[in-house]
């Protein structure tokens, strides 16, 4: 109806859409002054402080100091209240999950480790769950209550369809049909779940390597080879959500794998995952081959392997490449992305030695040639995506002034 709060171009809506455009600046430039924000708004003045006004008083804004140092009389400096709201994200493995809390300007205010016993009794996943978001909340000096909402990463992805986690046989007590509607009603805040690769691409999109990019592939070997796949700008996550389930694509060089999922393997992953690289230095008679998990023995043989120009170490190097090229033929001849991230240890170990030994030999097996880029966000990037995610919804909800 004409004239209603929510028709484009009222005075409410307008005056939402200049609120939202001052918080997003201040996020990105802040502390700003009032002048600040109404030019690079394009408001009058007069506009400009009657907008701060009303943000202060809605909680979403504070006064922080003044611009003392530059020419003319001290301005009033504005910030984004932290306090205003806070997300939670979970990075879930068979070995432990990771929690965290941040505050609604992206800062981490709370983190917590919770072991999980991969194979052996553990308590149910529910309280897994609660038990490592408390954790967090109460590191973070809060309330279960205050977090807004919670993003949790998992591998593989729970069917949009069924509401049962597929592509993760590894991944114990995650299987039940009822778990989503349990989690829901133990946990007060709205709860979404993404595959973890898919969160590794959204902190790269928005913090890291594939920044002001819209279509890109972001390729992660760590426990397993996965990838995500972003296309117009936005996470394509396939109809049973397991797009980018690349561990289970045949590829020459690797025998036919049947029945992958049984398996939680196939062609690609024998070929260039990261249990594939300790075998490998042992071929070529590499020694010692670092113990340990494999994905750590696999890091540590990478980086060893990239500093070398020649020997067992550079034909290791350079028979990986091939592996990893392998299947990313198949990925940019169907995508033609304009860039591939590569990310997770098994990857961003080799540096930019691998890194050009990937695109040299993609350039050979692909008429597609996008540009190749080491992954920025290292520090926990699942967990990092998970909080960015989080983040986004909550930042759309509460700084929603129009309602």
């Amino acid at each position: 109806m004409a004239g209603s709060a929510g028709t484009p171009g009222t005075p409410r809506v307008l005056r939402a859409m200049n609120d939202r455009a001052a918080l997003d600046l201040l996020l990105a430039h802040g502390p700003l002054s009032r002048t600040r924000i109404g030019k690079l708004t394009g408001l009058s003045k007069p506009t400009a402080s009657q907008l701060l006004a009303r943000l202060e008083a809605a909680g979403l804004v504070l006064a922080t100091g003044t611009s003392e140092g530059r020419p003319g009389p001290n301005a009033q400096l504005y910030v984004v209240n932290p306090g205003a709201a806070h997300a939670a994200g979970l990075d879930v493995t068979p070995e432990r999950i990771l929690a965290a809390v941040a505050d609604v300007t992206g800062r981490t205010v709370g983190e917590y480790e919770l072991p999980t016993p991969g194979r052996r009794p553990a308590e149910p996943v529910v309280r897994q769950v609660t038990d490592a978001l408390d954790g967090a909340v109460k590191a973070a000096g809060l309330a279960r209550d205050d977090i807004h909402r919670l993003v949790i990463g998992t591998p593989g992805a729970f069917d949009p369809n069924t509401g049962r986690l597929r592509y993760a046989s590894h991944l114990p007590g995650w299987h039940t049909p009822s778990l989503l509607d349990e989690l829901a009603a133990a946990l007060p805040m709205p709860v979404e779940y993404e595959n973890d690769v898919n969160l590794v691409a959204i902190a790269e999109q928005r913090l890291g390597a594939a920044q002001g990019h819209e279509d890109f592939v972001l390729l992660w070997n760590e426990g397993g080879l996965g990838a995500a796949l972003v296309l117009g700008g936005r996470l394509h996550r396939g109809w049973t959500g397991g797009a980018g389930e690349v561990g289970f694509l045949p590829v020459p060089g690797a025998p036919l794998v049947r029945q992958v999922t049984k398996a939680n393997s196939g062609g690609y992953q024998e070929l260039a995952g990261s249990q594939a690289i300790p075998k490998l230095a042992r071929e070529l008679g590499i020694r010692p081959v670092p113990g340990g998990p494999y994905a750590e023995a696999a890091a540590a043989l990478v980086k060893e392997a990239a500093s070398h120009d020649e020997g067992p170490h550079r034909q290791l190097l350079e028979t990986y490449a091939t592996g990893l090229a392998t299947g990313l033929a198949s990925l940019v001849s169907v995508l033609d992305p304009e860039l591939v991230v590569l990310s997770g240890a098994s990857l961003t170990a080799g540096g930019e030695p691998l890194r050009a030994l990937v695109q040299a030999e993609l350039e050979e097996l692909a008429a597609s040639r996008p540009r190749l880029v080491i992954g920025d966000v290292h520090e926990h990037p699942v967990l990092r995506g998970a909080l960015e995610s989080a983040l986004a919804a909550t930042r759309d909800e509460v700084f929603d002034t129009s309602r």
